[in-house]
């Protein structure tokens, strides 16, 4: 890596070469990594993490399937996404639309945008 033509770096040394001491003829590391730990972090692509009606977490069961395990709609229990990009158990949607057709959370007309896991 060279400076640009016409700009000269002052106080130090040139990109690539090593710090000298003063009187020293060995290079002088300016750093020395000792230990290195690597983090990494994910999430789903969602907005919220828990339903806004029901309040469990949005890939658990709502609560209507938790109460009832036999019952064959649980493995219909899936999220619902709306245009809003909110995102609700079907189930609980459902309901909730049969009393006010808006989305929970920002009270805007509910569209739904797609269903599934």
């Amino acid at each position: 890596m060279n400076a640009p033509e016409g700009l000269e770096l002052e106080g130090g040394p040139k990109p690539g070469e090593l710090a000298m001491e003063s009187g020293s003829q060995a290079p002088k590391k300016r750093f020395e990594v000792k230990q290195w730990n690597a983090v990494a972090a994910w999430s789903w692509d969602l907005r919220v993490d828990n339903c806004a009606i029901c309040r469990n977490h949005i890939m658990d069961l709502c609560l209507e399937c938790q109460a009832d395990p036999q019952n064959a709609r649980a493995s219909e229990c899936v999220v619902a996404w709306g245009v809003c990009n909110h995102a609700f158990h079907s189930h609980c949607i459902n309901k909730w639309l049969e009393t006010r057709n808006v989305c929970p959370l920002d009270n805007r007309p509910w569209q739904k945008l797609k269903e599934g896991r």
